[in-house]
C-alpha cells in the first residue's frame, strides 16, 4: 500500500498493519432464532463470529421461549388452514417473533446487534412439487425490531432444484470439522458428513415429531429420558413395516416434512391396535435402526437436538452403530440449529455460498436469503 512506502517508523507500520487486520477481521454480532418442527419453543441466541479462522463464534446469551398452548395449537393446525389464514399466520408469527426478540434483547441487556438471522416456523415442504414455507414474515419482524433480518434461506434453494434443506451441514463444515457426523436429533433425524471432498446430507427419519405425538396422548409433553418407550415392546411386524418404507430406499438428496408423517408414518401405526408405550418403544428401534444403517463403525458423531436428552434413544444408536456416540454442552445440544442459521446469516450478508448442491441437489452453490432492512 502506498501508505507504507513513506512511513519509515516500523512500530507505526505495525500499527497500521493491526489497524487494516483487525479492519479486515469483521466482527460479527448476530441473533439467530430457530423453531423446529417438534413445537417445542423458539430457540434465541446472541453470537459473535470472528470472520477469520473459518468463522470462530461466541454464544454470548441462549435461551428458549416455549410457545403458550394458544401458540402450540395454532401451529398444529396451520397445517390444514385456509390461504387466507396462513397468510395471516404468517404476519403475525412475524410480529411474535419481533416482540421474542425484543424482550430477548431487553432479558440480556443487549447492546450490539448488526441484524437477525431468522429461520422461521416450517408450515409445508414439498420439494418435489417445487414449494416450501417457513412463516414469521421477516418484514415484520424488521418493524418490530427495528434491525435488520436475514430470513426465508429454503425458498431459493427450492427454485434451483434443490431440496431446500438441510442446510446446517454447511455450518457443520465450517464449525465442527473435527467429526465424522453430524447428527440432529429433532423433529427429523438429519445427518451431515464428509465423502469424497464434498458435504453430504440428508434427512435420515422422523424423531421427536413422532414420539412427542404419542408422548402427549399419555399425558406428557415428550418422552423425558425415553421411559415411556423403554417400557413398551417392539411390535415386529409394525418395527418392519416402517423399516420398508421406499423413503428409505431413496439415494439422498432428500428431506422430510410433516406430510410424510401424516400421509406415511401415521396411517401404518394406526393399522395396529396397539399401546402407546409399545408404539413409542417401536418407533425408538426404527430411528436407531435407521440411524445405524447410515454410519460407519467406531467413528466419531457428534449429537446435537432435543432427542440427545433421550437416553433410552442414544443407548440403542450406540448399540446398534457401534460409533462412539459425542455428547456436547447444553448449549450446543439446544441451541446449534439456532447458531448456524446465525452462521448462514453472516454468509448471506458478506455474499457467500451458504447452500450447497451436493447436499439439497439444487443445480448450484449458491447464497440463500431474503434481507429485509429496517
Amino acid at each position: 500500500m502506498i501508505i507504507f512506502k513513506v512511513l519509515k517508523d516500523t512500530n507505526l507500520i505495525k500499527s497500521y498493519l493491526y489497524f487494516y487486520k483487525i479492519m479486515e477481521d469483521k466482527v460479527y454480532h448476530v441473533i439467530g432464532l430457530m423453531s423446529g418442527t417438534s413445537l417445542d419453543g423458539v430457540d434465541l441466541v446472541c453470537v459473535s463470529f470472528l470472520s477469520e479462522n473459518n468463522y470462530e463464534f461466541k454464544i454470548e446469551y441462549a435461551k428458549t421461549y416455549s410457545y403458550s398452548v394458544d401458540w402450540k395449537e395454532k401451529l398444529k393446525q396451520s397445517f390444514n388452514a385456509t390461504a387466507e389464514e396462513i397468510t395471516y399466520l404468517h404476519v403475525v408469527s412475524g410480529r411474535y417473533l419481533g416482540q421474542l426478540i425484543n424482550h430477548f434483547i431487553d432479558e440480556f441487556s443487549i447492546k450490539n446487534i448488526d441484524f437477525i438471522a431468522s429461520h422461521g416456523h416450517t408450515i409445508f415442504h414439498n420439494p418435489s412439487k417445487k414449494y416450501t414455507l417457513q412463516i414469521g414474515h421477516g418484514a415484520s419482524i424488521s418493524a418490530i425490531t427495528k434491525l435488520k433480518v436475514v430470513c426465508d434461506f429454503r425458498s431459493q434453494d427450492v427454485a434451483l432444484g434443490g431440496q431446500g434443506a438441510p442446510l446446517v451441514p454447511i455450518g457443520d463444515l465450517i464449525l465442527f470439522s473435527d467429526y465424522d457426523y453430524c447428527l440432529n436429533l429433532g423433529g427429523f433425524a438429519n445427518i451431515s458428513y464428509q465423502e469424497n471432498g464434498l458435504r453430504k446430507a440428508f434427512d435420515i427419519c422422523p424423531v421427536n415429531v413422532v414420539l412427542n405425538y404419542y408422548a402427549e396422548k399419555l399425558g406428557f409433553p415428550f418422552d423425558e429420558n425415553g421411559k415411556l418407550s423403554s417400557q413398551g415392546y417392539i411390535i415386529q411386524d409394525l418395527l418392519k413395516e416402517l423399516n420398508q418404507l421406499p423413503f428409505y430406499i431413496n439415494s439422498s438428496p432428500k428431506s422430510l416434512g410433516v406430510e410424510f408423517v401424516m400421509s406415511e408414518i401415521l396411517p401404518i401405526i394406526n393399522k395396529y391396535s396397539i399401546s402407546e408405550k409399545d408404539i413409542l418403544r417401536t418407533f425408538v428401534e426404527h430411528i436407531a435402526i435407521k440411524i445405524a444403517e447410515k454410519v460407519n463403525p467406531s467413528k466419531k458423531i457428534l449429537v446435537t437436538g432435543g432427542g440427545t436428552y433421550n437416553l433410552f434413544l442414544i443407548n440403542r444408536i450406540r448399540e446398534l452403530s457401534k460409533s462412539i456416540i459425542v455428547i456436547p454442552s447444553d448449549l450446543l445440544i439446544n441451541y446449534k440449529e439456532a447458531l448456524i442459521f446465525a452462521l448462514l446469516g453472516v454468509l448471506r450478508v458478506e455474499g457467500k455460498i451458504n447452500c450447497l448442491k451436493s447436499v439439497t441437489g439444487a443445480i448450484k452453490d449458491h447464497s440463500s436469503g431474503i434481507i429485509y432492512m429496517p
